[in-house]
């Protein structure tokens, strides 16, 4: 079976708004119908697993013209709502698994409020959809890194350079000693800055760096486009020896990654630009798990979290979800993907990040934090391995600073924004 656990709003009976929405995504429709044979909505019908309240609500969250009709305009609850869904109703077709845990529920007229926090799927099923190609043990034997996150950073200015810039840049950050580079997720194929053009560039350094080192920093181009296009950037940055590609997932969807993901074994770099539009609001949207099983289970290999203490409105106890379900396997297999922590992260953001996860196996981008370090990149990167350092003898970072000048340039620069 496939569990899916929602977090529901309505003014009315629970028990009936849980039977509708399990009739609803498998065997049944607002009336019985010829050919819905007792015997078939055994086979393929879901099941309501349970119902509990949570809380309550003077007024619903969202519109609703049905409720509205029928003068249902007062207090409603709020409930957790269990429902099993029969495998053989998706098979193997990951937007149909979509559509079947969430599809037309939102849009019930009886639902004032509605998200879908968590889809478990069983661990043989899960086997018979698309797996990392990297992964986290992958991603650490590509980029040569052991023992510690992966810090990288990200091309700023994130829009406007030419492909000769973008390189030049990314040569200083090599030279820096950062382990992953990526785009921005704004970073498309513009006119003065073509994908294909910034891969060969950039590739063209990244190559003479691992020439005169052995060190091959990972990059991550922004390949986000229609799916042929996609595929076609893949095919050229493998080309150029290339091992990484980075996706927006929401504006491709899931269709789109999972293809990518059969046809490259680079790794697939999740970005999940627009997130906040789908999981912010506490009564509407997907959840974080939720979410993340859906693209876990298109193939990706590392998935945007946000960050702790940076820029953007996520709590902190949302980003250590996260990047906790990141961590977790859901096969048999090792389909752990990499968490990849980003937007005002720095040094001093570090401690609290490692403290919530309880684990090194995440990348830790810092854009700011590493090229507008007042010391230059190279400081920003050691300011960062100083931090990891602190941590790991349990010294906090202003004593750890005192004898290491570039965590010290750091806290004085940035110190102020956590």
């Amino acid at each position: 079976m496939i569990r899916a656990t929602y977090v529901v709003e309505t003014p009315v009976p629970i028990a009936d708004v849980a039977a509708m929405m399990a009739g609803e995504q498998s065997a049944g429709t607002f009336v019985r119908v010829a050919g819905e044979t007792d015997a078939l909505r055994r086979r393929f019908g879901a099941q309501v697993i349970s119902t509990e309240e949570i809380g309550r609500s003077d007024s619903p969250t969202l519109r609703s013209a049905w409720a509205e009709r029928k003068g249902l305009n007062g207090p409603r609850g709020i409930y957790r709502v269990v429902i099993d869904y029969p495998e053989d109703n998706v098979g193997v077709n990951l937007p149909t698994l979509a559509s079947v845990v969430a599809g037309n529920l939102y849009d019930l007229g009886e639902v004032t409020g509605l998200k879908l926090v968590d889809v478990e799927v069983t661990r043989d099923y899960r086997e018979r959809y698309d797996l990392p190609t990297m992964g986290i043990a992958g991603t650490r034997a590509s980029a040569g890194v052991e023992g510690r996150p992966l810090f990288g950073t990200i091309i700023k200015p994130n829009i406007g350079l030419s492909p000769d810039q973008i390189a030049d840049l990314v040569e200083t950050l090599c030279e820096a000693g950062v382990d992953f580079v990526k785009d921005d997720e704004i970073a498309g194929t513009h006119p003065h800055a073509p994908v294909d053009a910034r891969i060969r560039a950039v590739m063209d350094r990244v190559r003479r760096h691992r020439d005169r080192t052995g060190r091959l920093v990972m990059v991550a181009f922004n390949i986000t486009d229609e799916t042929d296009i996609m595929r076609r950037h893949a095919d050229l940055l493998a080309h150029e020896e290339g091992t990484c590609a980075m996706v927006s997932l929401n504006w491709c969807g899931l269709s789109a990654v999972q293809t990518l993901r059969r046809h490259t074994p680079l790794a697939v770099h999740g970005h999940r630009n627009g997130y906040g539009g789908m999981g912010r609001h506490p009564l509407l949207g997907i959840g974080v798990r939720a979410y993340q099983v859906l693209y876990r289970l298109a193939g990706i290999d590392h998935m945007h979290v946000h960050g702790m203490r940076g820029k953007f409105s996520d709590l902190e106890e949302d980003v250590t979800a996260a990047a906790r379900h990141c961590l977790e396997k859901i096969s048999e297999g090792d389909d752990r993907v990499m968490p990849v922590f980003s937007s005002g992260q720095w040094a001093g953001t570090l401690p609290f990040t490692l403290e919530q996860v309880g684990s090194d196996d995440l990348m830790f981008l810092c854009g700011g934090g590493i090229i507008a370090h007042p010391d230059g990149p190279a400081a920003g990167v050691i300011s960062l391995r100083q931090a990891y350092d602190a941590c790991k003898e349990g010294v906090p970072l202003d004593v750890h600073a005192r004898s290491h000048t570039e965590l010290a340039s750091a806290l004085a620069k940035f110190g102020g924004k956590t």
